[in-house]
């Protein structure tokens, strides 16, 4: 009995000593503690780790487009023989792209808020709602009656879901920069950081919600109003009782770490647009990849082999001299000019229109190669890095009326470059460039080709020496348009007749096909510039947003 007695004890013991290690690999491996360091994130305030894992949600009006590499220009066809899209490997990163072109009624909602925030009767603001208009006399032709569009396109209820046009390429950029505004205004009110109904309140020029502004000062938003802006409990618990009772988790504002405020929307890089467009991913069946598109569909013609559409054009383009959409009836394409957004399929990757209706503005600079021996990856030339500008008192300086900075365009036409409540911007400086590899100037627009060392006038044995002004790589006219005090445009132009091209820092590429180009243009591949402070009646645009986080949407490999 005695021995039974002692067997017992020593079962209970490791019993015991089972049931504590099960209990202390349970806490080790609960989803609070930290990989890291094994505390209780949740007690530490750990946002970061909280929220690990959060996916990025797609915002309104954007459709996935899971990156890859993609043979990006083709020579095949090159009528032109222009040479400017010789064929090269570029691997995009996933990333998020409106499924139809910016529409009249999408815009007009950006016009009715600019008027709204800053009324063009007022004197400090007469330019912001002008300067944001489209121009509606691009359908104007000297040979052509087109008044009905110049005085309706826009605006009449008729074209609501027609893709906007008459947007220079600046004003583009700046409808971007409002969008991600409004959209992550209204995601903050949504998750209870903002309060309810801020968005829609009566918001006056100085009292303006900014993304980047919300982040680096919370405070600052909405001029200051902190009644607006509110803090939250983001895990909703509350700590372990203490010598006062149980007391909740410290409120905080939303920051990157929440997962929840979103990247901004811009123009796609040239790279991204056509792999959109191209959508070789409908080109592989059973992992046997059958070759690269001619057009965003698959096939050599413009018009459907489907049974059930046979014939059916495919996209809205011009098919021959005076013949922009066919004979009327069941053959025509359903457009003279432009046509309602999703009128012809979707390409593969669920994107409507990447080839006709209009051609599409991209935030490329333009020039006639692809450098692809500098970078292969998320191919863009443009880049200006800039950062926030730090006052005196070492706080961020936040843009108020009176700051606001003008640019006047080659026809004479006044653009807002920044609004109240954003952050004042400064290029970066030898703080961020010095012995730094990858990059050692803030305007990097000229890497490679066009500045002094790209042109064959350069010494590499003197520093002195370089190109002369007419001697540069890309020697364009250089024309000046300035307003004075009374608001006189006053002209400059360059009449020198030792100008070579056209192409220089302020010319961007558009892409695809529109309703005025013949079929030969909707390759994606295809590649045309123009200046970015002018607009047409066949260019809009579409906006794109960065994808955070894994590549594929794809819950599982193929290979499970």
């Amino acid at each position: 009995m005695k021995v039974n007695k002692i067997v017992v004890l020593q079962l209970m013991m490791s019993m015991v000593l089972m049931l504590g290690t099960a209990s202390c690999s349970k806490k080790s491996s609960s989803s609070h503690a930290s990989r890291a360091t094994g505390w209780d994130v949740d007690s530490q305030n750990g946002t970061a780790a909280r929220n690990a894992g959060k996916k990025q949600q797609a915002g309104p009006g954007l459709v996935f487009v899971e990156g890859g590499t993609f043979t990006m220009g083709k020579v095949q066809d090159d009528v032109m023989h222009d040479w400017n899209n010789t064929p090269t490997q570029q691997h995009v990163q996933s990333f998020y792209m409106d499924e139809t072109e910016v529409t009249n009624g999408m815009y007009l909602e950006y016009l009715e808020w600019l008027k709204k925030v800053f009324p063009p009767t007022e004197e400090n603001y007469k330019n912001i709602y002008e300067g944001a208009s489209p121009d509606t006399l691009v359908w104007r032709n000297r040979l052509g009656y087109n008044e009905t569009m110049t005085n309706n396109y826009l605006r009449h209820p008729s074209y609501a879901d027609y893709p906007v046009v008459g947007v220079n390429w600046i004003q583009a950029v700046e409808f971007s920069k409002w969008r991600t505004d409004r959209v992550n205004e209204a995601v903050l009110e949504k998750n209870g950081y903002l309060k309810k109904g801020a968005k829609t309140q009566d918001v006056s020029a100085e009292s303006i919600f900014n993304t980047e502004t919300y982040v680096a000062s919370p405070t600052s938003t909405y001029g200051g109003n902190e009644e607006l802006v509110l803090k939250k409990n983001p895990s909703g618990k509350r700590t372990k009782p203490g010598k006062d009772g149980a007391v909740e988790e410290k409120n905080v504002y939303a920051q990157r770490s929440s997962g929840i405020i979103l990247p901004e929307y811009r123009l796609p890089t040239e790279a991204e647009w056509e792999y959109a467009a191209a959508a070789d991913v409908g080109q592989r069946e059973y992992n046997i990849y059958k070759g690269q598109k001619k057009y965003p569909w698959s096939g050599d013609y413009t018009r459907s082999a489907k049974r059930k559409n046979k014939g059916d054009q495919l996209a809205n383009f011009k098919q021959g001299n005076g013949d922009y959409g066919g004979i009327a009836g069941w053959s025509d394409d359903g457009a003279d000019i432009t046509n309602k957004v999703k009128s012809y399929a979707a390409n593969d990757f669920g994107l409507y229109d990447m080839a006709g209706n209009v051609a599409e503005w991209v935030a490329d600079v333009y020039r006639p190669i692809i450098d692809n021996e500098a970078n292969d990856f998320n191919y863009y030339r443009g880049n200006q890095y800039a950062k926030n500008k730090i006052g005196k008192d070492g706080k961020i300086e936040i843009v108020t009326t009176a700051s606001i900075k003008y640019d006047t365009l080659s026809n004479g036409k006044v653009i807002a470059r920044n609004l109240p409540g954003e952050i004042a911007q400064v290029p970066v400086d030898e703080q961020e460039t010095y012995l730094r590899q990858n990059f050692s100037t803030s305007d990097n627009i000229n890497y490679r080709d066009g500045d002094k060392q790209s042109s064959r006038f350069f010494d590499f044995g003197d520093s002195e020496s370089g190109p002369k002004p007419d001697q540069a790589m890309y020697n364009s006219p250089k024309h000046n348009v300035t307003v004075d005090s009374l608001g006189k445009m006053i002209r400059k132009y360059d009449n020198s007749s030792k100008r070579t091209t056209l192409i220089d820092d302020k010319v961007r590429v558009y892409k695809g096909g529109s309703w005025r180009d013949r079929a030969y243009w909707l390759d994606p591949a295809q590649r045309r510039y123009f200046p970015q402070d002018m607009a047409t009646d066949y260019i809009g645009f579409r906006c794109a947003m960065s994808r955070v986080g894994a590549k594929t949407e794809r819950r599982k490999s193929p290979r499970n």
